[in-house]
């Protein structure tokens, strides 16, 4: 039996057992009504209870982490913005790709598509709600690949900097200056434009003069110049890219929420001691009214003075709503790219108040409370144990092996790089949306 199947048969036996008691009881209207109630709208597009509650029990079965009905609701959301922007780019999905991607999705588990979708009915998932999950991520692939497919090259020196970053036994560091503009709906177009322009520029000097001209980060004064970053330490969107970069280089323009980011890549360099890989980042967020106004900066440099740690925030926060302040623990991967991005340049303690929300009517103050360390129970895989492996039974084959290395570095910086233009371009409908929650 394998994990999926064991974990989905496990759920779905006292799922099973607590429908069945529910479908003896004599149904209350009221209560259907209430449970087909829109209580979301995203851009007057309903989402009902009864859908929140559906997406919830498959998150469970799937054993997604985090809280499944507030996951739930961000996931709807989500979907509901990228059905929109897929339609308004001309993309519907037939049934014969939903039905494919049901397929693929349930062969991770070792299952067919009707064996997954009766595992799921059996423990209270509609095979409606799953066909809603798979159809809203083919449509936002198909979009994503139209929208940002062009604007993504992978050179043969990319795919060889990547080769040699993985095949190292130490830790690869880069050099980078950042520049970051906030945005607003009506600064939108005048920003990016401004971005296009910075992202041709050649020289580091003409870069620092615009980070010293644009750039919302505190780095701005010294021209958006970094210290030397561990890899490991930037958002797993963005590595791709950096590591598709030739010194001097600067990427395209990354939409993010409320923000455009350019980075510059000044030099790469190898260390003798392995990069750390997190499994956890433990972080803080206060909200401050005012976005980027005097008033709203002065109070974020106080805060900073007078704070040491993520519980020294909560002294700040004492008197005020609940939600002006939030600390959580997540994976990499579930931090939104651009606090994770923040996060990178901080030790745990420090700060930044260069993101806003609202529109840039909010000021964001980040704080790093602390990161966890994955813990290598098994030796490395690298390119080379990854070549030992595969030449198992077809010794002498290496030319294959090497022409297999290659795709699979290429399509991995690809995607990389075309998830980070679809994140930001999420945030950007997010920031964009009409979104009334009840």
């Amino acid at each position: 039996m394998t994990k999926m199947t064991s974990m989905i048969s496990k759920l779905s036996q006292g799922a099973a057992v607590i429908l069945a008691l529910a479908m003896t009881q004599a149904p209350d209207r009221a209560a259907a009504q209430s449970l087909f109630e829109p209580v979301i709208t995203v851009n007057d597009a309903p989402i009902t209870r009864f859908e929140i509650e559906q997406r919830a029990r498959l998150l469970q079965l799937l054993r997604a982490p985090g809280n499944p009905e507030k996951l739930a609701r961000e996931q709807l959301i989500d979907d509901r913005l990228k059905i929109q922007a897929a339609r308004q780019n001309g993309i519907e999905v037939s049934d014969e790709e939903i039905q494919d991607g049901m397929e693929r999705f349930a062969s991770q588990g070792n299952l067919s598509g009707e064996e997954l979708v009766n595992r799921f009915e059996g423990a209270g998932v509609y095979e409606q709600t799953f066909r809603a999950f798979i159809a809203s991520g083919v449509s936002w692939a198909e979009l994503t690949r139209a929208k940002f497919g062009p604007r993504v090259s992978v050179t043969e020196e990319d795919v060889q900097r990547a080769r040699e970053a993985i095949g190292r036994g130490g830790g690869v560091q880069v050099l980078m200056s950042e520049i970051i503009i906030p945005t607003t709906p009506q600064t939108q177009e005048s920003v990016e434009d401004t971005a296009r322009r910075i992202s041709e520029i050649e020289s580091e000097g003409a870069f620092s003069a615009q980070a010293r001209r644009y750039s919302a980060t505190r780095t701005a004064d010294r021209g958006g110049r970094l210290p030397w970053t561990p890899i490991s330490d930037l958002p797993p969107a963005l590595r791709g890219i950096v590591l598709g970069l030739a010194p001097g280089d600067v990427t395209e323009p990354l939409p993010l929420e409320g923000a455009i980011a350019l980075f510059q890549l000044r030099d790469i360099r190898e260390t003798d001691v392995p990069d750390p890989t997190y499994a956890a980042i433990e972080y803080a967020a206060y909200y401050i009214d005012g976005g980027r106004s005097e008033a709203a900066l002065t109070q974020a440099r106080r805060i900073d003075a007078n704070t040491d740690t993520c519980d020294d925030l909560y002294g700040v926060a004492q008197g005020q709503p609940e939600t002006v302040l939030q600390r959580g623990t997540k994976a990499p991967e579930e931090i939104p790219q651009d606090i994770a991005y923040e996060l990178s340049k901080l030790d745990p303690g420090e700060v930044s108040y260069a993101l806003t929300r609202a529109n840039g009517e909010t000021l964001v103050l980040l704080m790093l409370c602390g990161r966890s360390e994955t813990i290598e129970e098994d030796a490395p895989v690298t390119a080379e144990t990854q070549g030992e492996a595969a030449a198992e039974g077809e010794a002498g084959d290496e030319e294959a092996l090497s022409l297999s290395q290659t795709e699979q570095l290429s399509r991995q910086i690809s995607d990389q790089r075309l998830n980070s233009y679809a994140e930001g371009y999420l945030a950007q409908l997010r920031a964009d949306a009409r979104i009334v929650e009840k």
